[in-house]
C-alpha cells in the first residue's frame, strides 16, 4: 500500500514538473511572439513612401465631433434625401479594427432609400486573413444566391481591399464594387496605419495573406471614393489611377468619417441608382 502511494506520488510530481515545463515554452513562445509583432510596428518609414502629414492625422481625432455637426444638419433640414431607384442588394464590409456597427448609420440610409443592405458577418475586421477571406467569399456567394442577384460590395478602407479581391475571383456574384478610403494603390506603407496593421496580423504589408496585386482592377465595375482630407490613407493611394478602378469620386471626410459622413452616404446611394 506505501509502495503503490509512493508510486502515485511520483507520477504526480512528473505530471506537475511536466505541466510547468509546458506553460514555461507556452510563456516563452508568447513572449517570441510579441517581440517578433514589436518589430513589425518598429520598422522604419521607407523613403518615397509618403503618409498623411501629422496635422491631417491629429485631425482625425475631431471626426466624432464633426459627424456630429454633420447629423446635426440633417436633422434641421428634415432628414437625409437620397435618390431612389432600383433596389440593389448591399453588402458593407468595415475597416481595420472596425465593427459593422460603425456601418450601420449608412445602412440605415441605404435601407431607406430602398435597398437590401447586409453586413460582412464576422464581426470585428481585424487584418488580412485567409479563413476570414474564405468565409466572406461563402457569404457573398450565399447572399447572392438568396438575392438572385450579384451584391454590390461597399469597403471601408482594409474592407475595399477584401471587397475588391472577392470581386477577383468571384466576379459573377459582384455587381459592382465601392471602396471608400481604401490604399489599393501605389506603395503599401504610404498610410498612417501600416505599423499598427502589422502589430496586429503579424505579417507585413508586402506579403498579405489575401490578393498579391491589390492596385490590379476587378472584372467589374469600380468605384473609388477618396478624400484629400484622409488623415490615415494616402489621397492618391485611395483614388488609385485609371485602369486600377473604373471611376474615382472626391469626398470631403476624414478617414474615420467615411461610414457616416452625410456626402459619403450620397455619393454611395447615387452609384446605387446609377449601377
Amino acid at each position: 500500500m506505501q509502495e503503490g502511494a509512493m508510486i502515485q506520488m511520483a507520477d504526480l510530481t512528473r505530471q506537475g514538473m511536466d505541466g510547468f515545463r509546458q506553460a514555461g515554452e507556452r510563456l516563452a513562445a508568447w513572449r517570441a511572439e510579441v517581440a517578433r509583432r514589436a518589430a513589425l510596428a518598429r520598422q522604419p518609414q521607407p523613403e518615397g513612401a509618403r503618409p498623411p502629414s501629422v496635422r491631417r492625422l491629429l485631425a482625425e481625432l475631431g471626426s466624432p465631433a464633426e459627424l456630429w455637426r454633420e447629423a446635426g444638419k440633417v436633422r434641421r433640414a428634415g432628414g437625409l434625401e437620397l435618390p431612389r431607384g432600383t433596389s440593389r442588394a448591399v453588402m458593407l464590409v468595415p475597416g481595420f479594427g472596425a465593427h459593422p456597427m460603425r456601418m450601420r448609420g449608412l445602412a440605415r440610409a441605404l435601407e431607406g432609400a430602398g435597398h437590401r443592405v447586409s453586413d460582412w458577418g464576422m464581426g470585428w475586421n481585424l487584418g488580412a486573413d485567409e479563413d476570414r477571406f474564405a468565409r466572406l467569399c461563402e457569404r457573398v456567394d450565399a447572399m447572392a444566391r438568396k438575392e438572385r442577384e450579384p451584391l454590390t460590395l461597399v469597403g471601408w478602407s482594409l474592407g475595399g481591399l477584401y471587397a475588391r479581391e472577392v470581386a477577383k475571383i468571384m466576379p459573377e456574384n459582384v455587381a459592382m464594387v465601392v471602396t471608400m478610403g481604401t490604399p489599393f494603390s501605389g506603395d503599401r506603407r504610404a498610410n498612417n496605419a501600416w505599423r499598427a496593421y502589422q502589430a496586429v496580423t503579424g505579417h507585413t504589408v508586402d506579403h498579405p495573406p489575401v490578393g498579391e496585386d491589390l492596385a490590379e482592377k476587378p472584372p467589374v465595375l469600380t468605384v473609388a471614393l477618396w478624400s484629400p482630407r484622409d488623415g490615415i490613407v494616402a489621397p492618391r493611394s485611395a483614388c488609385g489611377w485609371p485602369g486600377e478602378r473604373d471611376r474615382a469620386i472626391a469626398v470631403r471626410c476624414t478617414h474615420l468619417g467615411f461610414a457616416g459622413h452625410p456626402d459619403v452616404t450620397r455619393a454611395v446611394a447615387a452609384l446605387l441608382t446609377e449601377g
